[in-house]
């Protein structure tokens, strides 16, 4: 019972902040100074067709009307009229991106498999990296294996992710030809290599990575070892090996499943660099085309499918936490 009431109060916090999420959104981008129907329809569009959008957006209503309108359309779906009939927007509706004449949800849908399988791969080689690296060091506390790792973290934490990215294209795919230079295929249409041009970009993220979660394991394992259970199953003639893997590496997950979900979350909107520099047709790269040819509502609705991300996130993140503290349940 305390779980699922663990569960339903963090339910509850997500469904809030999406609602004051939604506000803000729509707040910075539909009540901002200037003309909204010219900014959703594009610098293009004749004055009929900047009417036209207006009213469809119903801007001449009033505002909190216009949210209603807004929030209806994420909730229940909305619809448009086109001139010569109506058109509907299922719910989660987006709204319409006038330049390309679609709706923004399918053209997010359309790109999402790609962030998606830069965010999920990135984050199971930074994870595995990072946390084996870390509980490694702490392992070795003193000893230069532990120096060298921790010199490595460091160097990885200071190097811009398109440094890594640069780097192993040119000595992966240049110098030792391991690899083509990658371009990204649909998993549909070919899993092998989907995987293959994938690995360089997950690796660029990963090894960025790695290193502030190798850091982060290392001060939750050292944090972990000196407490006072420890050094009883210490007394008691429990092995390292076992003490390291039974109790310590528990004690350090808390932080890093805290930090993963976060962000696993902000990778869906905010891996950029990286799909811009292995063209990856991702939710980053349609964000970055939208704001350069000023196409309001494809930006709006990635920022809200990157903000639900977020906290989708980090309820799981809560919920695994709670599962591997059972203390956290019972506060």
């Amino acid at each position: 019972m305390r779980a699922l009431l663990f569960l339903a109060r963090r339910l509850a916090g997500a469904a809030f902040v999406l609602l004051v999420l939604s506000v803000f959104v729509y707040a910075v981008f539909y009540v901002a100074p200037g003309d909204v129907a010219q900014l959703a329809c594009g610098p293009r569009c004749s004055p009929a067709q900047v009417a036209q959008v207006h009213e469809q957006l119903q801007l001449g209503d009033p505002l909190y009307a216009q949210y209603w309108h807004f929030l209806e359309g994420l909730v229940a779906g909305r619809d448009y009229s086109s001139g010569t009939g109506t058109e509907h927007c299922a719910a989660p509706c987006l709204g319409l991106s006038y330049q390309n004449d679609q709706q923004v949800a399918g053209i997010i849908w359309d790109k999402l498999p790609a962030t998606g399988s830069l965010a999920l791969g990135s984050m199971v080689l930074w994870l595995v990296i990072g946390v084996g690296t870390g509980i490694l060091s702490a392992w070795r506390r003193g000893r230069p294996t532990e120096r060298l790792l921790t010199g490595l973290t460091l160097a990885g934490t200071a190097t811009p992710v398109f440094v890594i990215g640069l780097m192993l294209m040119i000595v992966v795919c240049g110098y030792a030809q391991l690899l083509p230079f990658p371009m990204y295929v649909p998993f549909t249409e070919d899993p092998e290599q989907w995987a293959w041009n994938l690995l360089l970009p997950w690796l660029t993220l990963a090894l960025a990575e790695a290193a502030k979660y190798a850091r982060l394991t290392r001060a939750a394992m050292l944090e972990t070892l000196a407490e006072d259970h420890v050094r009883t199953f210490r007394a008691y003639g429990v092995g390292e090996r076992a003490i390291v893997g039974r109790h310590a590496l528990r004690g350090a997950v808390a932080p890093v499943v805290s930090l993963s979900a976060a962000d696993l979350g902000s990778l869906f909107g905010g891996a950029l660099l990286v799909e811009a520099l292995f063209g990856i047709p991702g939710l980053g790269h349609e964000l970055v085309h939208a704001v350069k040819v000023v196409d309001l509502p494809v930006v709006v609705g990635v920022v809200l499918v990157t903000g639900f991300f977020v906290v989708v996130a980090n309820v799981v993140a809560d919920a695994v936490y709670a599962w591997a503290d059972r203390r956290v349940v019972l506060a």
